[in-house]
């Protein structure tokens, strides 16, 4: 078939990917629908995600299953159809002179009784595994030996594929056969997207040599130099975005100037009933000072669980009401919206403030009084969950917004928030209790200003944590009487609500009765997130006031709850959560004066990574260095969630791993902006040209945090 003509375009990577020599109009419509390649371009930064070593070739009696693949030369002998039904499969008899082997396929078989060839030469690729004294592969890669293959010498790249596409035999080598076309043609069109310095200081290779090198490297050292390359790119421009859009916020985005002090310095004088820590001061003393320039304020906050955040927040509320404006505190969950107002309220009410709670279970007319003295600003703070985005709620003058687990919400629900000012923009205060990994901020986070509380409060105990396994449980309970003895309350936390066939775990129903038989003497409350919110706030109310003794729950707990007598928190199948919530559950004990512990209890068998997280919960009760470790084992993505995803833009970066590249590549950036803020020097023309090339849908959402 003749190949189509392709249309005429101002940008050639924006050619539709039909018109690349060999793809054609079938294969283009898999690509569009598999795996959203539309055009040239779509391709071109299609990257593979690893590549096999073809440089070496393997004999035979060289195999062992440690080997996670191997590539063989030999000659195809015979083959033959084994047994019925699904079990149905083609084994052929494969030789290199050292030894035999088979190789067994499962599926496509009629394609490859007419398709292999009888003492043919072929290389072979695979995972070998042994049958007794015999060696197999199955469904191994297969490919006629030529003088152009024989030697190997290569790297394979392997992209990520549908079933489908398998089915349609658009492979890795079939993609990577495309962008070989693709790349011989489109060599004039890649621009440098750098800075000649920058290239020539850091030792880069360009940007073309880095394209062809990752998808069809020349050797190892070729591949590492264009991974470096590409990677350095990559965060270089999203730090850019970031950096640009910080700069902007500190320039052109106006918001209400809060230099009186009055209502400040009477609760700090005459109400404050603690000493606040060295790092309390440090942040407040940073957010004073945005909120005094006449510039939107957008910061983080993040501290660990127990490190007061709370009391920096409503400080910050006092900076808003001394200057005449309202704040408003959301949260992502009923529980917290409540912890929050309670632990609030004690301190307006020493004020004489008028603070309001709105969530989904406010009562129509509570919430018509609300509205009421919100929007004529008689209620000065707010604090409620989703139910304050709601177009009814309006305020006088909307002048602090306060989200806290912030990552908890999508881009569209805070930003309803601060639309509710018309006229100017509300500072911004995010908070988190998730301590963020250094690397990980400056991605996600990197256009907002990052405050961090780093010490606890005076007085808190470090809380001890120790592994048991489920045949320590008796032991575990007598630990368990002996607390509650002294007065103390404990959590048993479970990760599921119902029973599950799937998952043999211990679920909530099942430990609530073992514990009522454990201790038929005791009190005992039950929360889980299918209840009712009334009866969730009953459950919760009667822990507090201590009539109960025992909190069987669910994750529930985890944000939120605050009960200074708790001392022990028990997470049933550890192995089932993460490290970052297993950090947020321990932080719901140690918050009193006396010491604390953290019992996890697993089975025998747990895998390397759960014992790698239990260890750590163990070794230390440092936020941070446990954020770090959870990085390491989840990566980026699992650790930001899908809401947060858009952020990100990393097609071949890893955070868990590139954390040097991205600090060079931001220190790189803040000087360019420190120097050239707008590009105008003739050394910059490449950022400008490919800033205005990025798409469009490359979305930064910096403007709502």
């Amino acid at each position: 078939m003749s190949q189509l003509t392709p249309p005429v375009r101002n940008n050639f990577f924006d050619t539709p990917i039909e018109f690349l020599k060999g793809v054609g109009s079938q294969k283009a419509a898999l690509l569009n629908q598999e795996l959203s390649i539309f055009n040239f371009g779509d391709l071109i930064q299609y990257y593979p995600y690893r590549h096999e070593d073809r440089t070496i070739f393997h004999k035979i009696t060289e195999l062992n299953e440690q080997m996670p693949a191997a590539q063989i030369k030999g000659r195809l002998r015979e083959w033959s159809l084994a047994g019925e039904g699904s079990k149905k499969r083609l084994v052929a008899v494969f030789s290199d002179g050292t030894g035999v082997m088979e190789l067994v396929w499962f599926q496509s078989i009629s394609w490859f009784e007419k398709n292999l060839r009888p003492n043919a030469e072929y290389i072979v690729y695979g995972k070998p595994i042994a049958f007794g004294n015999k060696w197999s592969i199955t469904h191994p890669e297969i490919d006629l030996l030529t003088a152009e293959n024989a030697h190997g010498g290569y790297w394979q790249p392997v992209y990520s594929l549908t079933e489908k596409l398998k089915r349609k035999f658009i492979d890795s080598k079939a993609i990577s056969k495309m962008m070989r076309t693709l790349l011989e043609v489109s060599r004039p069109h890649l621009a440098e997207t750098l800075p000649a310095e920058l290239i020539q200081k850091y030792r880069m290779v360009s940007k073309a040599d880095a394209v062809w090198n990752f998808h069809l490297p020349q050797s190892y050292a070729w591949l590492h130099q264009a991974q470096r390359r590409l990677k350095f790119e990559e965060l270089f421009y999203n730090q850019f975005r970031l950096l640009k859009n910080k700069l902007l916020h500190k320039t052109e985005f106006p918001g209400l100037v809060f230099d009186k002090v009055n209502l400040v310095k009477e609760f700090y004088a005459h109400h404050l009933p603690f000493t606040l820590t060295g790092s309390q001061v440090k942040v407040l003393h940073e957010i004073h000072e945005d909120l005094k320039k006449g510039k939107q304020m957008n910061r983080l906050l993040h501290g660990d669980v127990g490190s007061g955040k709370t009391i920096v927040a409503f400080i910050t509320m006092l900076f808003a009401l001394d200057n005449g404006a309202q704040a408003c505190l959301m949260a992502p969950t009923e529980i917290l919206a409540d912890q929050h107002y309670q632990g609030l309220k004690k301190f307006a009410d020493s004020l004489g403030i008028n603070i309001g709670k709105l969530t989904g279970s406010t009562k129509k007319k509570e919430r018509d009084v609300i509205h009421r003295e919100l929007l004529d600003g008689s209620m000065q703070i707010i604090v409620g969950t989703h139910a304050l985005i709601e177009d009814i709620v309006q305020f006088q003058n909307l002048g602090l917004c306060i989200i806290d687990e912030q990552h908890r919400f999508g881009v569209a629900q805070r930003s309803k928030l601060w639309a509710k000012n018309s006229r100017i923009n509300p500072h911004i205060l995010v908070m988190t209790a998730t301590p963020i990994p250094r690397t990980l901020a400056m991605t996600l986070y990197g256009d907002l200003d990052i405050s961090a509380i780093t010490e606890l409060p005076a007085g808190r105990k470090p809380i001890r944590t120790v592994h048991k396994y489920d045949a320590h449980r008796l032991s575990v309970f007598g630990f368990l009487k002996d607390e509650i003895n002294k007065g103390r309350q404990v959590y048993m936390v479970y990760p599921l609500i119902e029973e599950s066939e799937k998952l043999d775990l211990k679920d909530l129903m099942d430990g609530y009765e073992s514990v009522a038989r454990a201790f038929p003497d005791v009190p005992l409350s039950i929360l889980h997130g299918k209840m009712k919110s009334k009866d969730k706030d009953f459950e919760m109310q009667r822990f507090v006031k201590a009539e109960t003794k025992i909190m069987v729950a669910t994750t529930v707990i985890e944000v939120g709850v605050n009960v200074p007598n708790a001392s022990v928190m028990v997470i049933e199948n550890a192995e089932r959560f993460g490290l970052s919530q297993l950090h947020q559950l321990r932080g719901r004990v140690g918050r009193g004066a006396e010491q604390s512990y953290c019992v996890l209890m697993t089975d025998y068998k747990i895998s390397k990574d759960t014992r790698l997280r239990i260890e750590t919960m163990c070794r230390t009760n440092d936020g941070f260095e446990i954020a770090e470790v959870d990085l390491q084992l989840r990566g980026p993505g699992d650790i930001t969630g899908t809401q947060q995803s858009g952020l990100m833009d990393l097609l071949i970066s890893n955070l868990a791993q590139d954390g040097e590249i991205l600090k060079v590549a931001r220190l790189c950036v803040e000087a360019i902006l420190t120097n050239d803020p707008d590009l105008q020097q003739p050394e910059n023309a490449p950022i400008k040209v490919h800033l205005s090339k990025l798409k469009k849908e490359q979305t930064n959402w910096s403007r709502i945090s």
